[in-house]
């Protein structure tokens, strides 16, 4: 479960699409906020699989039983950031903005961890 503190309201909060095969076979509607703060939390740690693929910079959060893909974490200089998978909220329908298609290839790891740190929530 993803705890998330958003400081805005979400039906205005930016969604991203992401283009790549894994994003796309999730279908996936990320979002973040800089401001905010996020806790992944789970009843079994068992049944959450982490996975680090690309460039190595974060771990890809996704529940073992169902395959839902619940968000990603990783590392900055100044802290750890999270990105959250709407898609796995109760909450989901309140974001209700079209995710807007990004595309990271060619982002060099030194470039994705400066965005990251910029862009991606806070985390615990």
């Amino acid at each position: 479960m993803a705890v998330c503190e958003q400081t805005e309201d979400p039906a205005q909060a930016r969604l991203r699409a992401c283009g790549c095969s894994f994003c796309r076979a999730h279908n996936t509607r990320t979002t973040s906020d800089p401001h905010g703060s996020v806790d992944i939390r789970a009843d079994d740690w068992t049944l959450v699989q982490f996975y680090r693929f690309g460039t190595g910079t974060a771990d890809f959060v996704i529940c073992s039983r169902c395959g839902v893909y619940i968000g990603a974490v990783g590392d900055t200089e100044a802290s750890v950031r999270a990105v959250i998978n709407t898609n796995c909220l109760d909450d989901r329908a309140a974001f209700t903005r079209d995710p807007a298609p990004v595309d990271h290839d060619g982002e060099t790891a030194s470039g994705r961890l400066a965005r990251r740190a910029a862009h991606w929530t806070p985390a615990t």
